[in-house]
């Protein structure tokens, strides 16, 4: 099956639906798949979920979703860098589920390894356990989650090859590893396309069973999200 695609459009081309869920990997804007975003916002896909950690920044990642109201509700962790984002939220355009980051992560790895739920302490007695069954393990209250899926999962590696097997850098394997996982179909983007048998076994961290579509980046900013500096004596 040829999984190499020509660009960021074609990868996307037959998969999108009005109403399905995406999950978008990266964590702030380090490993965001910027070139599949823009396909997507180019799409002119609506009132889909989107499962990622975070929201983009005003103008940037999905931030471009959310300034075209593609989005209709996010399933994420942090979201503090959009304004828009608060706009939209506070004004009830936008639907939000929040998650403590670690469950997040887990529902999303649940969802790619086949469990529909788990048992976690995180969150109870919070607003974050409101509605969800409660059971004791060991004498401590744990809270019931369940796992997430997505029609399409799309996400950025540093090197694949044409079978898709990917190996991530650094921040970039938070949250894309297991998203890679849990799509339905994945759609994976690459700073460096390498021939097969280039990337050491020993290496991948995504095997390329679970990448449908594969495109070479044709984005790659490497933005920082929040420039700190000191001023000089």
């Amino acid at each position: 099956m040829r999984k190499v695609y020509a660009d960021a459009a074609a990868a996307l081309d037959g998969l999108l639906f009005d109403g399905m869920t995406i999950m978008a990997g990266g964590f702030g804007l380090c490993g965001i798949p910027e070139s599949l975003i823009g396909a997507l916002h180019q799409s002119g896909v609506r009132n889909v979920t989107v499962i990622s950690n975070n929201a983009g920044i005003d103008g940037y990642g999905l931030g471009k979703l959310l300034e075209t109201r593609q989005i209709r509700k996010m399933i994420s962790s942090y979201v503090g860098e959009n304004k828009l984002f608060a706009q939209q939220y506070l004004s009830g355009e936008l639907e939000l589920e929040f998650n403590p980051q670690g469950t997040l992560a887990e529902r999303i790895r649940a969802g790619g390894a086949g469990i529909p739920a788990f048992f976690t302490k995180t969150g109870v007695g919070t607003l974050v356990a409101e509605g969800k069954e409660v059971r004791d393990f060991g004498g401590e209250a744990h809270v019931m989650e369940t796992a997430l899926r997505a029609d399409l999962s799309v996400v950025k590696a540093w090197k694949g090859d044409a079978e898709g097997n990917l190996v991530f850098r650094k921040t970039a394997r938070n949250f894309n590893p297991m998203m890679a996982t849990a799509g339905t179909v994945t759609v994976a983007e690459v700073e460096q396309m390498v021939p097969v048998g280039k990337i050491d076994p020993d290496s991948v961290h995504t095997p390329g069973i679970y990448i449908q579509r594969i495109i070479a980046c044709a984005e790659n900013q490497k933005r920082i999200e929040q420039r700190t500096v000191r001023a000089r004596a």
